[in-house]
């Protein structure tokens, strides 16, 4: 069993024992966690595409950590000018594990 659910601006496409790396949410480690915006349900032979959501279908869970992920160092230049500027940015971050789909 699949399901398809937003989060952060995205979509993913879990099944049940995925880890996924989503923008940060606002929990604590080792806590569960529950996805309501579900738009597909999917098994075996059948789909549940929801209009916009699928009704009663949630996804659950397990968060493992919140971090930040690797540096992306930018530099900004302008041509002719002798000017230049270094800039880093680190994405923050939820790990998850998917335990249960139910719809």
């Amino acid at each position: 069993m699949y399901a398809v659910i937003v989060t952060g601006g995205k979509q993913y496409r879990v099944e049940k024992g995925d880890v996924v790396f989503v923008e940060k949410l606002e929990v604590e480690a080792d806590s569960t966690y529950t996805f309501d915006t579900v738009l597909a349900v999917g098994e075996e032979g059948s789909v549940k595409v929801g209009t916009p959501t699928v009704a009663g279908a949630t996804v659950e869970g397990k968060v493992i950590k919140n971090g930040k992920g690797k540096k992306l160092n930018i530099i900004t230049y302008r041509a002719k000018k002798g000017s230049a500027r270094r800039m880093g940015h680190r994405q923050p971050y939820t790990k998850i594990e998917i335990t249960d789909i139910k719809g």
